[in-house]
């Protein structure tokens, strides 16, 4: 029998025990892969659903599409699922599988460096671990980005993230509440602050284009009609599928019916619900529909137009012991200060330590412009893999789907090296160039490139998402097109 016919096994470590890392464990035991390590920085496994706490947190992806397409779950209690629910369904999927005994909790990667084919990687507790494969399931939304606002340090009330939220912290009707920021976090939280009493004073930077999916509570008659009829829960997830696919993929990828659809939509749900001219006029926003992401709503404008809301707009000016004072001198006393300023959305695996060949950092190999090649193959970084990576953000779809397509070529080519067809792979750098001009070419005259400033786009001002649609996304990724990957087929590495 050829040597090259007997599979091997792999060491494998995984950053992060989000939904990603959690789906990218279950791929490599379905695959008879046993040796596997997933470091998780917390004590608790989720990611973006066990950070996010905020009042009214939930998903704006339809709930039954917002599943593993293996593990359906005829028991959410909303069609768009709560941040709680989902955090408890990838408790539910982590244990169903046995991912939770492969979870190094609160063992972050401190350094991880490529030597003789195999990565060597540190962490927080000062474990030492070897690998064949290194899998960066770190998420694209998970590093709080605070305001550069003079004075931010100076106030004297209770202050957090959203992504941070104080819990001990009551707010109720005697509460004075500023809330900077006005995105899609922002439009799910400040309906809540304004529903306790509190005087919720919203300080808007820009609007935001949005479009009413109303949310509706499932019942328990239906539930258990899921549960009893896959059928329909398969139909369910269907359904929110092609709402994504075939509506708002295609609309923010620029074809016209389903564009002149949404901003129909965005432009009516604006003049329908905000009576008030002035406060509708503060609330159109200046840019093309979809150059930032459309936030999913219907409770934002009407909270907004509540007695106790307030929307400022006209700039801030400093932060004080006590409030805020804005560029036209006025001063607003508040206790509380809530920052929904989103994240920086280009740090991916960093603060770590990432060497690759020759001594080469991630930062030196980032220093001019994030690249990849799909979004996951770095040069420089052989049997490395990071998910949900740049160019990965496929307009208001949803992620699961997207980590799946990721996981299927990942395992396509963990099985190439299980066959001894190779050692260590990356890409070409010719190949990273050829698909980075092809995400270009797609992005010529795109919604993202019409003018506004989102966190779509790097530092060079250059969007880091897919531009085209999510079909088109599927078959791209379905071709390993092995002539793009530089192999190394020695056989030096060490055991």
């Amino acid at each position: 029998m050829s040597t090259k016919s007997i599979e091997r096994q792999p060491k494998v470590v995984i950053a992060g025990a989000g939904m990603t890392g959690i789906l990218m464990a279950i791929r490599l035991l379905k695959a008879g892969i046993k040796d596997i390590v997933i470091l998780e920085k917390r004590d608790k496994l989720g990611g973006t659903w066990r950070e996010n706490t905020y009042p009214g947190v939930a998903c704006d992806v339809p709930a039954h599409f917002y599943t593993y397409s293996f593990e359906l779950n005829p028991n959410w209690s909303h069609f768009f699922a709560e941040g709680a629910e989902i955090q408890s369904y990838f408790e539910h999927v982590a244990e169903k599988y046995q991912i939770t005994p492969l979870i190094h909790f609160n063992e972050a990667v401190t350094d991880a460096h490529f030597n003789n084919h195999q990565w060597h990687i540190q962490s927080a507790k000062n474990q030492h671990y070897v690998a064949d494969f290194f899998i960066c399931a770190t998420g694209i939304l998970h590093h709080p980005a605070f305001p550069q606002i003079k004075g931010l340090e100076r106030f004297q009330g209770k202050q957090f993230h959203t992504a941070q939220w104080d819990h001990s912290v009551n707010i109720d009707a005697n509460t004075k509440v500023g809330i900077i920021g006005t995105g899609s976090t922002a439009a799910q939280c400040i309906p809540k602050l304004v529903e306790t009493g509190a005087d919720v004073n919203v300080f808007q930077r820009t609007p935001q284009w949005i479009i009413p999916l109303p949310d509706r509570h499932i019942s328990d008659r239906e539930k258990r009609l899921l549960k009893r009829h896959r059928w329909l829960l398969r139909l369910n997830r269907w359904y929110g599928r092609m709402t994504m696919t075939h509506f708002f993929n295609k609309a923010i990828a620029g074809h016209k019916v389903q564009q002149t659809l949404l901003n129909l939509g965005c432009k009516l749900n604006l003049k329908l619900n905000v009576k008030n001219k002035a406060l509708r006029k503060k609330l159109t926003p200046d840019y093309q529909i979809g150059c930032k992401r459309v936030i999913v709503n219907s409770t934002f404008y009407p909270a907004i137009q509540k007695p106790n809301a307030h929307l400022i707009t006209e700039g801030i000016e400093e932060i004080t012991e006590t409030g805020i004072r804005t560029k036209d001198g006025k001063h607003h006393d508040l206790d509380v200060l809530v920052l929904s300023t989103g994240f920086q959305p280009f740090n991916f695996m960093r603060p770590m330590n990432l060497t690759g060949k020759n001594g080469l950092h991630i930062d030196t190999a980032w220093k001019d412009k994030i690249d990849a090649y799909r979004s996951i193959l770095l040069p420089d970084f052989p049997n490395f893999f990071l998910m949900l990576g740049p160019f990965t953000p496929i307009s208001n779809f949803s992620v699961i789907a997207m980590s799946e397509v990721q996981a299927d070529y990942v395992m396509k080519l963990i099985e190439k090296w299980r066959r001894r067809e190779f050692e260590s792979i990356e890409p070409k750098p010719q190949a990273v160039k050829a698909f980075i001009d092809y995400i270009q070419v797609g992005m010529k005259d795109s919604t993202w490139t019409s003018g506004c400033n989102s966190w779509y786009l790097d530092q060079s001002g250059r969007p880091i998402l897919w531009p085209y649609t999510w079909g088109h996304y599927e078959q791209y990724m379905s071709n390993l097109k092995m002539d793009d990957l530089l192999i190394n087929t020695s056989s030096t590495r060490s055991n």
